[in-house]
């Protein structure tokens, strides 16, 4: 009789409502993927839908490691962002998108409640590896200075205007 053979299979987080997208509230996540399903023309939004997402995203989380997560846009802000990120400016291959879903930032109490209304995705552009030092900041004890500081700001970033 052969050995049966032990498959893992990865387990998988689908984000489309704010109550979804909260798991990761304020935590960094890579963008290994963005799959537009709307596109910019001349600075507006062309939708195939009133009510299909804009986009999705696959993202890899350090508070959920090994789990597949794709993420629906669904706030024209966000998408604008994640557009300008990958299809105006472009990710070279030694550059990583990080984000940050959060409601926790807003410059104003009175946001925090509207926020079902609100952009919540900061999208920034930083060199490869940034996310593996940033979530992990024992990894590289030898960087330091300048070099490590690198590794903590953007080389580019969106932020929407209501968040501080």
């Amino acid at each position: 009789m052969p050995a049966r053979r032990e498959t893992t299979k990865l387990s998988e987080l689908t984000l489309l409502k704010d109550s979804n997208w909260g798991i990761i509230n304020g935590e960094l996540c890579r963008v290994v993927g963005f799959v537009p399903m709307a596109l910019v023309k001349d600075g507006k939004v062309l939708d195939i839908s009133k009510t299909m997402p804009y986009a999705s995203v696959h993202l890899e989380c350090k508070k959920f490691p090994g789990q597949k997560i794709t993420g629906f846009i669904t706030h024209k802000l966000d998408f604008v962002n994640l557009w300008g990120a990958f299809k105006e400016r472009g990710i070279g291959p030694d550059e990583e998108v990080i984000i940050i879903w959060t409601t926790k930032h807003y410059k104003y109490r009175l946001y925090k409640m509207l926020s079902f209304m609100m952009p919540k995705l900061w999208v920034m552009v930083f060199p490869k590896g940034a996310f593996e030092l940033r979530t992990n900041p024992n990894l590289r004890p030898d960087l330091i200075g300048l070099t490590w500081e690198k590794t903590l700001v953007p080389i580019i970033d969106w932020k929407p205007e209501v968040m501080k």
